[in-house]
């Protein structure tokens, strides 16, 4: 396994981690889900990423039910989840100090854990001060229940008045941004993030390296497996994509792409987590997984990220034109 520190801080996390967003909880039951976290384990990977909002709690549940049952060192784990949509009720939800510091004692008890390693803001807040939200957090670390915060798809100016507000009062910045990023969405990585990363050191840990699947091949044919995320509940932007003007183009591009994987005796989904590697600031990819055949599947994406030259980057860069 391969471990990059998050930004400039002096935590290491696993190159690929292990998230658990429309998965645990929902689409794989739990035993499955287990046998994919002890398979993560066992490959090296010590970044579990999941939310308090994911399956209203469940994620965190098996989390923690299968840390718990399977004794791995806590040193061994980083567990990243995030706060923003604890409940229907006013103060369930959201960035106010009030939800994050009762949303850290859910999600602790959920996760049996006594502190987390990254909590994240899991969205902007707008109606919240910045200034209120980074004194919660700082407050967090200050009591040991969190070691290091971050956002997650927030925008760039939120984040740098973030890091203002640290700087200003002496309080604990973000160490951490969780943005999509992927081969068909990599402007706001490329373009709005990457000087934040610059000039204070935020590391990324990103999510949807494969598109919803989009990136694998799997919808090329214009139909959508059963089972598939397209078939799920809140995917409605995918399958949108998918019938749209668009699908035509992205399975095109993705064709194109599955053919570049072949020179490499690779698939498409490897070259494409591959490729998101290649990026500097990213600190951390985080994949799903439903069996866990598919970990070892996505820790080969390392060993291929080796073979990505300049050349392949330009190819890939050619064949995934912005599309917007």
């Amino acid at each position: 396994m391969q471990y990059r520190r998050l930004g400039k801080s002096g935590l290491q996390v696993s190159a690929i981690g292990l998230g658990s967003w429309t998965t645990y909880g929902k689409q794989v039951d739990e035993a499955t889900a287990a046998r994919c976290i002890s398979a993560a384990l066992d490959a090296g990977i010590n970044l579990f990423d999941t939310a308090e909002g994911y399956a209203d709690g469940a994620a965190e549940e098996i989390f923690g039910r299968t840390f718990k049952s399977i004794g791995a060192p806590r040193s061994e784990r980083v567990i990243c989840t995030k706060v923003y949509n604890g409940g229907d009720k006013p103060n369930q939800k959201g960035l106010s100090r009030k939800h994050i510091l009762e949303g850290i004692e859910g999600s602790l008890r959920r996760l049996q854990a006594d502190y987390v390693d990254l909590y994240l803001c899991h969205r902007p807040d707008f109606e919240t001060p910045v200034e209120e939200t980074v004194r919660a957090m700082d407050h967090l670390i200050r009591q040991g229940k969190v070691l290091y915060w971050g956002t997650s798809c927030w925008p760039r100016e939120r984040i740098a008045e973030a890091f203002a507000v640290a700087r200003r009062d002496h309080l604990t910045p973000p160490s951490a941004e969780q943005p999509p990023y992927n081969l068909l969405d990599r402007q706001p990585v490329e373009q709005r993030l990457a000087p934040l990363c610059e000039a204070h050191g935020l590391g990324l840990t990103t999510y949807s390296p494969l598109y919803g699947g989009i990136l694998t091949g799997k919808y090329v044919d214009g139909q959508i497996p059963p089972g598939s995320r397209a078939t799920y509940r809140g995917t409605a932007w995918l399958t949108e994509r998918l019938e749209g003007g668009m699908g035509r183009t992205m399975a095109l591009q993705v064709k194109n792409l599955a053919t570049l994987a072949a020179e490499f005796g690779t698939t498409a989904a490897q070259v494409a987590l591959a490729w998101c590697l290649k990026n500097r600031h990213v600190s951390c990819a985080i994949t799903g997984a439903s069996h866990p055949r598919q970990i070892a599947d996505n820790l080969h994406a390392l060993a291929v990220a080796e073979h990505l030259d300049g050349a392949s980057m330009q190819r890939l860069d050619a064949i995934f034109r912005p599309l917007d």
